[in-house]
């Protein structure tokens, strides 16, 4: 069926793609970390809005971090006990590149599980 024919949430939903990408941030030490990440869902935002419980940009983007950054095989990163230890052992611009990584939306290279 062509795209004109779909109804519109079908459609939306098709172009949504969903899938993990795999993101790749340089840290302060010149390493690269790699992490797999799926596109951000209105749902997602208002659940780390939530789970931030403050306005704070940092709290919030530290949520999604540890809601959404996945290894090569799907599996959390990073659980929300971690997130002092994020806050207050590893250096500040290593995790704001990170978080920036959850925000941006740009084209990866799509996660396959088997390689």
């Amino acid at each position: 069926m062509p795209a004109s024919k779909l109804r519109a949430i079908d459609r939306l939903k098709k172009a949504a793609n969903l899938e993990p990408v795999k993101k790749e941030v340089e840290l302060s030490d010149g390493t690269i970390f790699d992490m797999y990440v799926t596109p951000l869902t209105m749902a997602e935002r208002e659940r780390a809005q939530r789970n931030a419980k403050s306005d704070d940009a940092n709290a919030f983007a530290l949520q999604l971090l540890v809601a959404k950054a996945l290894d090569e095989n799907g599996s959390k990163l990073f659980s929300a006990g971690e997130i002092d230890v994020l806050k207050h052992e590893v250096k500040d611009k290593d995790l704001q590149a990170l978080m920036l990584s959850i925000l941006t939306d740009d084209e990866a290279v799509e996660m396959d599980p088997k390689s």
